[in-house]
């Protein structure tokens, strides 16, 4: 029986690590598609700051995404932005907050293209 359950968590931890780096690679993808250094995808803190970047934020709302509750809101902000800044609507947002796993590699590996001019996000909407 502990042979059994061992055996299950090792395949629950393959399993967690393959997804993990899938979706940094998928981040990878993404903040190369808008200009930015892929890597940073995989360096802590540098890459809160790029995503701002991409996403058209402010790097001072990295104290915001400090602060509990307001970090919340702060990263649903930044999702629908981001969406918003590789010309897809407030559904795929939507999307891009409740099944990551199906979104962000339609970001990554798509024909999404970053939008760089903001009145040409604007006016796809």
């Amino acid at each position: 029986m502990l042979e059994g359950l061992l055996a299950a968590g090792a395949g629950v931890m393959i399993f967690s690590l393959l997804l993990i780096v899938f979706l940094i690679i998928c981040r990878w993808k993404i903040f190369a598609k808008a200009g930015q250094p892929g890597w940073a995808s995989i360096v802590p803190i540098y890459n809160t700051i790029v995503y701002l970047q991409v996403c058209k934020k402010p790097v001072w709302w990295i104290v915001l995404l400090l602060l509990p509750i307001v970090n919340i809101v702060i990263l649903i902000i930044l999702t629908f932005q981001l969406a918003k800044v590789f010309g897809k609507g407030a559904g795929f947002g939507v999307g891009l907050l409740l099944v990551p796993i199906i979104c962000l590699p339609i970001l990554a590996f798509g024909s999404a293209q970053y939008v760089t001019d903001e009145s040409a996000s604007a006016g796809e909407e």
